[in-house]
């Protein structure tokens, strides 16, 4: 395989990662808001994470874990 072929290999798992949050998140609407904030916060955090450490599972895994606690801990009010 050759650059080329691995590059595009790595943003197809991206935007298949994309696809899939965004279907996932679409089983909210009967979530609690403090649930949904967890989600959001979760996948926000796994793509933010996977973007910081070029695609490395720990920077995806830590970066959810990181944005689901912090989505947790959001008050609306």
């Amino acid at each position: 395989m050759n650059a080329t072929s691995i590059k595009t290999l790595k943003k197809a798992g991206l935007g298949a990662t994309a696809v899939a949050l965004m279907l996932g998140l679409g089983a909210c609407s009967s979530m609690s808001d403090q649930d949904r904030n967890t989600a959001v916060g979760a996948g926000a955090g796994a793509v933010g994470g996977s973007v910081l450490t070029g695609g490395s599972t720990a920077g995806t895994v830590g970066g959810a874990v990181v944005g689901g606690v912090i989505g947790h801990e959001v008050d609306d009010d």
